[in-house]
């Protein structure tokens, strides 16, 4: 164990010990001491975000149903306060985000050594809580065709979320051009911050205006996490047997597919899950994907906003905040 790291008793966590509303069922309470498994890592937690996943964790509506009682938290940071027995790569002190399993809204985890990724020493903690989904989830997006041409266009709704804002950077980074539909006027700048080449409002008039644009081509790849009729308008914008790639239903609402666009314009339609896409990659594949991302956050080329921090007390505060629009970044669990 490295100079100045201790280990901390008295831990707590968030538990559920049944699903529905977030800020109602969501409990702090105190976490039994946790045991140390030869080849197992523990890690003192520093941050984890609050994602859409984890309000639907809780509510019961994801894709993995919670067994009860749970601690929820799909991704977080920490640093690795103690090694168990025949583990080894690993340094007590280091930075490190857990790969896999939900309970990261504790102050404390023990996880298998092989589900534990460091990171680089000068990666901002905030950041590295929220590199597990959205970066991870823009990659799997961007190649769920294989490797795209530079220059090739790509478009999306939702670009004002964190996976939105994720896709338009590493698009950007692959040598990509980005087509991005909001849903408020306000959230242009951002975009266009961030390295966005397009920006429109998602309304009815947004095809015809994505099609004036100086340079544009029909896009090959188009990524849908809202439904309803803005998917219907990345469909219209989608080139000859193009790809719409479904990963939310941020309006509630179901993709509706004309007739014309399978019939004349043969559109591919398919789902991603991030979840399903890690189980299915290769563990050394997965860990590179991993590095390449956190070397992006890093170096700053890949960022996240934070709209706030809350201390683990108050928990349904921070519940409360996550499940508001227009938040303008991500809300944070202080856990340390």
């Amino acid at each position: 164990m490295s100079a100045g790291w201790h280990k901390v008793s008295g831990m707590k966590h968030v538990v559920i010990e049944t699903t529905g509303p977030p800020a109602a069922v969501a409990q702090v309470r105190a976490a039994a001491s946790l045991g140390m498994p030869p080849g197992h890592v523990r890690l003192r937690m520093l941050y984890a975000p609050v994602n859409p996943a984890d309000l639907n964790y809780i509510e019961g509506t994801y894709g993995k149903k919670p067994v009860l009682p749970a601690v929820p938290g799909i991704e977080g940071a920490g640093r690795i306060e103690e090694l168990g027995e025949g583990v080894t790569g690993l340094t007590a002190g280091q930075l490190a985000i857990p790969l896999s399993g939900m309970g990261c809204w504790a102050e404390e985890i023990v996880r298998p050594a092989g589900e534990v990724f460091p990171l680089p020493d000068n990666i901002d903690p905030r950041q590295a809580s929220m590199l597990r989904v959205n970066p991870a989830t823009a990659y799997g997006l961007l190649h769920a065709t294989g490797s795209l041409p530079r220059g090739a266009w790509v478009v999306q709704n939702a670009a004002s979320s964190g996976a939105g804002h994720c896709v338009i950077q590493l698009a950007r980074h692959l040598g990509l051009r980005t087509l991005n539909l909001v849903r408020r006027p306000e959230s242009v700048a951002a975009c266009t911050a961030l390295g966005a080449d397009a920006v429109l409002v998602d309304a009815p008039e947004a095809a015809a205006a994505a099609r004036a644009l100086t340079d544009f081509q029909p896009p090959a790849l188009a990524l849908n996490a809202v439904g309803g009729d803005s998917a219907i308008r990345l469909m219209d914008l989608l080139a000859l047997q193009g790809t719409m790639v479904t990963y939310g239903a941020m309006s509630r609402q179901a993709v509706k597919v004309p007739n014309r666009f399978l019939i004349f314009k043969e559109l591919h339609l398919r789902g991603f899950w991030l979840t399903r896409w890690l189980e299915s990659a290769r563990a050394e594949e997965g860990r590179a994907i991993y590095t390449e991302l956190a070397a992006l956050v890093a170096a700053g080329k890949m960022q996240q906003p934070v709209a706030a921090e809350y201390p683990l007390s108050d928990i349904a505060g921070a519940l409360r905040h996550a499940a508001t629009s227009a938040r303008g970044g991500k809300v944070l669990l202080k856990l340390a």
